[in-house]
């Protein structure tokens, strides 16, 4: 088969979890016998689009600006023009080029015209793999208002998202319950656990060194650093480890609430974290394999239940996971069948603390948990699984 991959982030610039998730299911067709092109937008171009690859995957970008702006309203008005501006800049590509299968990632919720087009042009089939329900998680959250313009303006592409899709993947049991109920049970919805290629890093010493940490337990934190995670349990805990001189936290990535990292770890005095801004995909495998803990974080007001994919690249590194969630969230019952760590309702900070000073007390429960998580990534999170499961869109009528 010939599939198209579209996702507004990729390598080799992003530190996102979807850009890596997204090349290995690339990689991974490709090992499967399959066709593969990415599109993906590029604000650093200077002409409309470009060819490159990265292990072999032939990779279209195009020109757009930036969809990862810090300044929320450009970044609204520049994923908006994510379709048009695709198929502007790739229209020739995409005549001349007809494919099977159109597979694309959300966030963004923008590409929804684009593959709508591309469907009726080539008369091919489109699997969504949907990660993040936006704009849902910020009404939850207050940040926008249920009712207001913006958020009519974002569930208007957000619907049109939905509609282009023959099959939407969702990530877990709960959510896809939960989707069913905000949809009306409107469309045809599929189980699509969270992936990770099993390739881990071989564990090294040079960030320890570099950053005084070598007689530390130190719990890792990667990728987005903004509101949905609520990074101030984070530091609520780091607080509350202020005063155990094993304990250190780094945090490394990007987001709106890196300022509020950084103004608590000044007001607090918190000697005992660190943050470092965001680096390359595979920079952050070797600082990710040298560390103890990893470490994550849901807003307690979700609705929905993220799988965070950061946490796949710790099962990856056998680290023991250490984490806090909205509550009722179908993680807790996976992660605690494997015993591959501890997690608890954020808001639970005395719980918290007793887990993680129990991490930090037993080498041998690290190990262990650490090499349960790698258990589960076998068990529910293969690439080879992922693939699977979207090519079985085949056999749709």
């Amino acid at each position: 088969m010939k599939i198209l991959l579209i996702v507004d982030d990729y390598l080799p610039h992003s530190i996102k979890v979807g850009a890596k998730m997204m090349h290995e299911l690339a990689i991974e067709f490709k090992n499967q016998g399959h066709n593969i092109t990415v599109i993906t937008p590029d604000f650093h171009l200077t002409t409309k689009s470009k060819i490159d690859s990265i292990d072999e995957i032939n990779i279209r970008r195009f020109k757009n600006p930036n969809v990862k702006d810090p300044l929320k309203i450009k970044r609204g008005i520049n994923e908006t023009m994510l379709s048009y501006n695709c198929w502007k800049n790739l229209k020739e590509f995409f005549i001349a080029n007809p494919h099977d299968l159109i597979v694309y990632y959300s966030p963004s919720i923008f590409f929804g015209f684009l593959v709508s087009k591309l469907k009726k042009l080539w008369n091919a089939k489109s699997y969504l793999i949907l990660r993040d329900f936006f704009p849902q998680w910020v009404i939850d959250q207050k940040i926008i208002k249920k009712n207001s313009l913006i958020a009519l303006y974002f569930k208007y592409f957000e619907k049109i998202n939905y509609k282009s899709a023959d099959i939407i993947g969702i990530q877990s049991p709960k959510n896809l319950e939960w989707f069913n109920k905000y949809t009306d049970k409107k469309y045809n919805l599929d189980l699509l656990y969270n992936w990770a290629e099993d390739n881990p890093v071989q564990k090294g010493n040079i960030y320890r060194k570099k950053l005084g940490l070598e007689d530390k337990i130190v719990f890792f934190y990667g990728g987005n650093i903004g509101k949905a995670q609520d990074m101030i349990n984070i530091v609520r805990l780091a607080i509350n480890l202020k005063n155990e001189p094993k304990a250190h936290f780094l945090l490394v990535g990007s987001g709106d609430e890196v300022g509020l990292i950084e103004n608590a770890t000044d007001e607090y005095s918190l000697k005992n974290l660190t943050y470092l801004p965001p680096v390359s995909q595979d920079e952050f495998k070797k600082i990710l394999s040298e560390f103890d803990i990893g470490l994550f974080s849901l807003h307690h007001d979700h609705n929905t239940h993220n799988f965070p994919g950061k946490l796949l690249g710790y099962m990856v590194q056998e680290l023991p996971i250490l984490g806090s969630i909205n509550p009722n969230n179908d993680l807790k019952p996976v992660v605690e069948e494997f015993n591959a760590g501890f997690i608890t309702t954020n808001g639970e900070d005395e719980l918290l603390l007793e887990n993680a000073l129990k991490l930090i007390e037993s080498k041998e429960l690290r190990k262990k948990m650490g090499q349960n998580g790698k258990k589960l990534l076998y068990d529910k999170f293969s690439v080879q699984s992922a693939v699977n499961q979207i090519l079985k869109i085949r056999d749709e009528p």
